[in-house]
């Protein structure tokens, strides 16, 4: 009788071979989970496993009457895994290439690349430098941050002889083209966004896998379709935010930019920063070889926040008249620079600021090289000597502290002065009065003279303390960013002529803003106001998180005082004074003009600069390169708007070449003034009293 179906030899035979597979398989479990473990299951993690980033919506940036000016949009931004890539997908690459507008060889080299040597360099965003000139630059609106060459340039002219001054006109077609001093930091283009993800990690040989590199910046969503249907395996888009501008330049410099990295440059996006940019999520999950995500493998989650919106005190409609008449101005003059500014006196926040030359925020990275200067905010970040606008701290301290009345006479025609023990030299004038002066005709006819024996009466400290109270030789705030201090150097430090030179707006160097605060001053009754532009902050809801109301620095001189001074000022916009191009029908206009002459660099007769014993150049007023302004508010008895408009270098469009104060600005105030009445709805109170001046007599064109 048989023993079985199967022999000893074959049942000894299976049973070794059953031995041998769960030897193995029990070998390659120990390998997996004991000897390799780490390894295999980081190699998991890694292809599975992901900290998926929710990116935070950006707030809105909003104009009083809540129009956008700055807003987030979601685009898709298309890549691949180049790991992912399979041989087989090769034939499909031309038609991606035709969806998506990238040429074939790119594709090529992206797709191919799938290691990084060493992790990529940080992208240097647009930030501030200070690159090394080379050959001429041109005269600038803004002195140099060196404190020592700033000081070269606004030391006074009482050295400048006429003999040299003549010498400066002489040789003024070379000298015109060299700049004061070494520039002060300008704006440096970021290099092109770098979104390729590579892992943390590197490997044996120091190289780290690309686990996602972009093809192109944006695709609309019918596109990106197409691209999945082609089915190419690791192609898939990232879901983020750009930032747009919708009025292009309208407010360029308030708003700011961000950069390709969407980080805040400059304005209210880098000052409102902690509010705007939200706050990123994140949730554990895994993809698959698509970059489809796989939503029933998701473990932790923590939910984004969307950024905050921020609304301005700027009126949409104010900043384009402003930017409309810088258009003309630039049109008619060509100048090097030109800031407006315009602001409500009662609250000292901005209606409206703009700059010439600007820019477009959505295509900053498209500003030239020689023309990133366009960027800067000149309305805070250049200084200039203000001229004779600078006279209503002598005035009002004067008033202020009860040694004159408008009535108090001055002779201005004595050109040297007894001061401290010591005979002072008074400047130059540009009328001939038969006349004393009374602190009215002063003030209403730019007297040089007449302002420095103001300040001396004061005495130097005490001027120097009115000027402080009045915001000179401090930041104004404003943005909290790129913005000067100003010179304004303490009475120890002074040289014998300054008391008689810094009363007429020279040895003084301020920002546009910083004259535009202290003009404030008067028009608000004497409050040194803190100039503002966000007005309220609200959250993703709409809720209001935070409002900000009228912020007082201090009070720099009594609201009589400032009374006083608001007549004083009406008088200079009449038949009389320097400003009757500023005046407005039917409304009572206070202001002040200013010409200041710039400084150039004196040559030698080899046409070289010629340079002091320390090194720094030696600098000249120049008769051809001026600064006009007319800084003023209205109405003068009710001040309701406050309008700044400073012209840097527009002499060469003028009549006899000269860019008067009372020629240039007064007038570009007058018709922004006349916009602006229907818009912010001022009405004409009652007229305020203004002093009756007497004529003046032999009088030549005004500089002030």
């Amino acid at each position: 009788m048989s023993k079985g179906f199967a022999s000893n030899y074959r049942i000894w035979l299976l049973a070794l071979v059953l031995l041998l597979c769960f030897g193995g398989i029990s070998a390659r479990l120990v390998w997996l989970h004991a000897i390799n473990r780490d390894e295999f299951l980081g190699n998991i993690a890694k292809t599975r496993r992901q900290i998926i980033v929710e990116e935070a919506r950006r707030g809105d940036i909003l104009d009083s009457r809540g129009a956008l000016l700055a807003t987030s949009s979601p685009v898709l931004v298309l890549g691949v895994d180049p790991q992912s890539v399979r041989k087989e997908d090769e034939a499909k690459w031309p038609q991606l290439s035709a969806l998506i507008g990238l040429p074939e060889a790119e594709i090529r080299r992206i797709f191919t690349t799938k290691f990084r040597s060493t992790a990529p360099a940080a992208r240097p965003a647009m930030v501030a430098a200070t690159p090394p000139r080379e050959g001429p630059q041109g005269l600038v609106f803004n002195f140099s941050t060196n404190p020592a060459i700033a000081s070269a340039v606004v030391a006074n002219a009482s050295g400048i002889t006429p003999a040299a001054a003549a010498a400066v006109e002489e040789t003024a077609a070379v000298t015109v083209d060299f700049d004061l001093a070494p520039a002060e930091p300008v704006f440096r283009l970021d290099s092109p966004a770098d979104d390729t993800e590579i892992d943390a990690e590197a490997d044996a040989s120091g190289r780290r896998k690309i686990q996602w590199a972009k093809l192109v910046e944006e695709v609309s969503q019918s596109n990106y379709d197409e691209v999945l249907k082609l089915g190419i395996k690791g192609v898939y888009a990232n879901k983020t935010y750009r930032r747009t501008y919708p009025h292009s330049q309208l407010g360029a410099h308030l708003i700011g930019y961000v950069d390709r990295a969407q980080k805040p440059v400059a304005g209210v996006e880098r000052y409102a920063d902690f509010y705007l940019r939200g706050q990123e999520g994140w949730r554990e999950g895994e993809r698959d070889g698509k970059g489809r995500e796989l939503p029933q493998f998701s473990t932790r989650r923590v939910p984004h926040a969307d950024g905050y919106s921020v609304r301005l005190s700027v009126e949409m409609k104010v900043q384009n008249l402003v930017e409309r008449e810088l258009a003309q101005i630039a049109a008619t003059y060509q100048p090097l620079k030109a800031t407006i500014v315009v602001s409500d006196p009662r609250t000292g926040f901005i209606l409206g600021l703009g700059n010439y030359p600007t820019f477009n925020p959505n295509e900053y990275n498209k500003v030239p090289r020689d023309r990133l200067d366009h960027l800067k905010n000149i309305a805070v970040g250049d200084i200039y000597e203000p001229g004779s606008v600078f006279k209503i701290v002598a005035a009002a301290g004067a008033l202020e502290r009860g040694l004159v009345s408008p009535q108090t006479t001055f002779d201005c025609s004595v050109n040297k002065i007894d001061y401290l023990g010591q005979t002072r030299k008074l400047p130059g004038e540009d009328h001939h009065f038969d006349h004393p002066l009374s602190v009215a005709e002063i003030v209403s006819r730019s007297s040089n003279r007449g302002a420095a024996q103001l300040a001396m009466k004061l005495g130097g400290q005490q001027f120097y303390d009115f000027a402080r109270a009045f915001g000179f030789g401090q930041r104004t705030g404003l943005t909290g960013l790129h913005e000067e201090i100003g010179i304004m150097h303490r009475p120890e430090t002074w040289n014998g002529q300054t008391i008689t030179r810094m009363p007429m707006g020279q040895s003084v160097a301020v920002t546009v803003m910083q004259m535009h605060q202290a003009m404030g001053v008067i028009a608000s009754g004497g409050v040194l106001l803190r100039p503002q532009m966000i007005s309220e902050i609200r959250d993703a809801a709409g809720d209001i998180v935070c409002s900000y109301g009228r912020a007082e620095v201090g009070r720099a001189i009594s609201e009589r005082t400032a009374r006083t001074m608001a007549q004083l000022l009406a008088a200079v916009v009449t038949k009389e004074g320097t400003a009757i191009e500023a005046a407005i029908p039917g409304y009572e206009v206070a202001g002040k003009t200013g010409t200041t002459q710039k400084y150039i660099p004196m040559l030698q007769a080899s046409g070289a600069p010629a340079l002091k014993a320390n090194g720094h150049p030696h600098l000249v007023p120049s008769r051809k390169n001026h600064v006009a302004s007319f800084v003023g508010f209205f109405p003068a008895s009710n001040p309701q708007v406050v309008i700044s408009v400073i012209v840097d270098d527009a002499d060469a469009r003028c009549p006899n070449g000269i860019a008067y104060g009372g020629k240039v600005a007064a007038p570009v105030f007058k018709r922004l003034g006349e916009a602006l009445i229907p818009i912010l709805e001022i009405k004409a109170p009652g007229a305020v009293p203004v002093p009756v001046l007497p004529k003046l007599v032999a009088s030549q064109t005004s500089r002030r």
